[in-house]
């Protein structure tokens, strides 16, 4: 029996929403004038001033990399996802990552002082990366993901990253007071 080959695949699904697949067979990605970040994609334009945005920035923070510039009227387009990072050159990598680092600012909490509830809006006051820090978060459910087994990412206002990698090494007067807020 012959299998026909099935119309549906990513490649198609993608490209039926108007969503491109970049790979390294029809992407270059270089610094340009400035430090900027260019990408050519081939049978289509030279894009100037390019950055990524991380569709997934827990889950997968080295996949499904959107690639976008800004046009006419300060309006986002986008040119295409970057399924996986990994299969491009080191050197398309390393842009894409240092482009990545200047948008997405990671912290790690170990300790929290205080946490306030107001309009709607978590204010924290924390210890990350040795240093006092405080920062404004909605109070919503999309604003905090797993992290491995036990911890949690939450997500500010900027969409700035402070994990807490393990909510039960937090000692008990701020685990209870961080799951009075964060208690899914």
């Amino acid at each position: 029996m012959n299998e026909q080959p099935s119309p549906f695949s990513l490649e198609n699904t993608l490209a039926s929403v108007g969503v491109r697949r970049l790979t390294p067979e029809n992407t270059t990605i270089f610094e340009g004038t400035f430090s900027l970040l260019h990408c050519a994609v081939r049978g289509d334009n030279l894009y100037r001033g390019v950055f990524a945005v991380l569709l997934f920035p827990v889950t997968y923070p080295n996949r499904f990399i959107s690639l976008r510039y800004t046009g006419e009227k300060d309006k986002e387009h986008e040119i295409g996802i970057i399924e996986d990072l990994a299969t491009f050159p080191e050197e398309a990598q390393h842009l894409i990552r240092r482009n990545l680092a200047r948008h997405y600012k990671e912290y790690l909490i170990t300790r929290i002082h205080r946490i306030r509830q107001e309009y709607g809006l978590l204010f924290f006051e924390v210890e990350a990366d040795g240093h006092p820090a405080s920062f404004v978060m909605p109070w919503r459910y999309d604003r905090a993901e797993e992290y491995g087994q036990s911890g949690k990412v939450l997500l500010d206002a900027f969409d700035n990253r402070y994990i807490i990698r393990d909510v039960n090494a937090l000692s008990a007067t701020e685990r209870r007071m961080f799951t009075s807020f964060i208690y899914w």
